[in-house]
């Protein structure tokens, strides 16, 4: 069940106290607070975006440790040789050369 976010409306107008109500989806907005009676207005809020997916969780799936305890083999290019050197993982060459023309 989705929980939504509403604010009282003072007798001035003014903005009041924001609360969360736990409600279906199917049913009608409030229009009172559920204990003092108070006008409420709902507020739209932002979605609740998951970490899982952010950037600092993708640099983390792909650190060195995890590829290599995954199952991965991860290569990096040395720029004076051009070389690639294995840094994680276990299969495969230790230096793999740079290709020729």
């Amino acid at each position: 069940m989705p929980v939504y976010v509403y604010e009282t409306i003072q007798t001035d107008g003014s903005a009041g106290e924001r609360f969360e109500f736990v409600q279906s989806m199917h049913d009608s907005h409030l229009t009172n607070h559920p204990e003092t009676g108070l006008p409420v207005k709902r507020i739209l809020m932002p979605p609740n975006i998951s970490s899982k997916h952010t950037e600092g969780q993708a640099s983390k799936r792909l650190d060195n440790k995890n590829l290599e305890k995954t199952g991965f083999t991860k290569y990096e290019k040395d720029k004076l040789t051009g070389q690639y050197h294995r840094v994680a993982g276990k299969a495969g060459p230790e230096v793999i050369n740079r290709p020729t023309d």
